[in-house]
């Protein structure tokens, strides 16, 4: 591991850090003792879900994998001493979660308007759309100039949803540090729709939204399984700048003999140097993420999904950001539990990818 440049308040911290002992309820992400100027990893929280179309519970994913963090341990036999990187969580915004919770109000009651027919008589809707778009394209500039920050500071970065929407202004962010870059999209829906129920920032339109930054050259979808046929025929004429592994696909050719090694492979071909991960937590096994927003059978196991990540990082290309959305907390800590696990992996992997860490053996 490169530490060279490690400031000496981490040095003290690691020296005393007990990575065998129980993890403290309230401690930092992952139970790490680190301060933001200490660590490597920056992981950024989003709790927002103004246009979620099915159910709720996703601006609360940042605080349900916080608050599960602690119990994960933190050896890996493929990374040693990995925890420290340092890995820190700023706090959860309040003002966004507040405003979040305001405009879901009005959005519950447009979507429902609109699942009954649109009967007239009602002349709010349109304000709401306006309002919700005005504040989407608010938190695509805040969360843009919060991240670039963090990247100019050389800070690797994830972002942690909240829905779909939230890492858009992320995306921004690479695309002024990188020239060009690809997008590895784990997820069950294709998320292609143009301003889905009038809602220019949907969760579901958040690669059609990627698809409109320039330097987003290539986006590869993995697992998807719900899609619209406007989705299907987006991907049939984008002359090969998005790239889609349906779900049954996949797992028809897993039971015909074709190894998930091999699949990957072929996956990851499809992708540039440069590559950011979106994973929405529905792409895996609804088993795995019950209380995520709109759950849908099929999917990857966790280590499927995990064993892709290592593959491209192994292939020698480079992880510039990720996102991890849509975990909510449903009635019991599964949900978080997976989603602190699934983040770490990610944290992990995008530091090997960055020459942080070298692999054992």
């Amino acid at each position: 591991m490169k530490l060279t440049s490690m400031c000496e308040s981490k040095r003290v911290k690691i020296s005393s850090f007990d990575q065998n002992g129980v993890g403290e309820v309230g401690s930092g992400l992952f139970g790490l003792p680190f301060t933001e100027e200490e660590s490597e990893i920056v992981v950024f929280p989003i709790p927002w879900e103004v246009t979620v179309s099915y159910n709720a519970g996703t601006a609360e994913g940042p605080a349900a994998v916080r608050d599960a963090s602690p119990q994960l341990d933190l050896f890996d036999p493929e990374l040693a001493d990995v925890w420290q990187l340092g890995v820190h969580m700023p706090e959860i915004p309040e003002d966004w979660a507040q405003e979040s919770t305001r405009l879901r109000e009005k959005t519950e009651a447009y979507i429902q308007w609109l699942e009954n027919g649109q009967p007239e008589g009602d002349h709010t809707h349109e304000q709401t759309i306006e309002e919700v778009n005005q504040k989407g394209e608010e938190l695509l500039q805040w969360s843009k100039q919060a991240t670039l920050e963090y990247l100019n500071q050389g800070k690797l970065v994830g972002v942690l949803g909240g829905d779909h929407s939230t890492p858009l202004g992320f995306m921004h962010a690479l695309a002024e540090k990188h020239e060009e870059y690809g997008i590895l999209q784990v997820d069950a829906h294709a998320d292609l729709r143009d301003a889905y129920e009038g809602f220019t920032y949907s969760h579901a339109s958040i690669m059609f939204n990627a698809l409109k930054i320039p330097q987003v050259k290539k986006l590869v979808q993995v697992g998807i399984r719900d899609l619209c046929q406007g989705e299907a025929e987006l991907v049939e004429q984008s002359n090969g700048r998005v790239t889609t592994f349906y779900d049954s696909n996949l797992k028809t050719k897993l039971y015909e003999g074709s190894t998930w090694k091999k699949q990957c492979k072929k996956i990851i071909a499809q992708l540039p140097q440069k590559v950011y991960i979106s994973f929405d937590i529905d792409g895996l096994d609804p088993k795995l993420c019950p209380g995520t927003g709109t759950p849908v059978p099929g999917g990857f196991e966790f280590e499927e999904a995990v064993y892709l990540i290592k593959a491209l990082v192994k292939s020698g290309r480079q992880i510039i950001g990720f996102d991890l959305c849509e975990v909510a907390p449903g009635e019991t800590e599964w949900n978080g539990n997976v989603g602190a696990r699934l983040l770490y992996k990610l944290c992990n992997w995008m530091a090997v990818s960055q020459g942080k860490l070298e692999p054992v053996g």
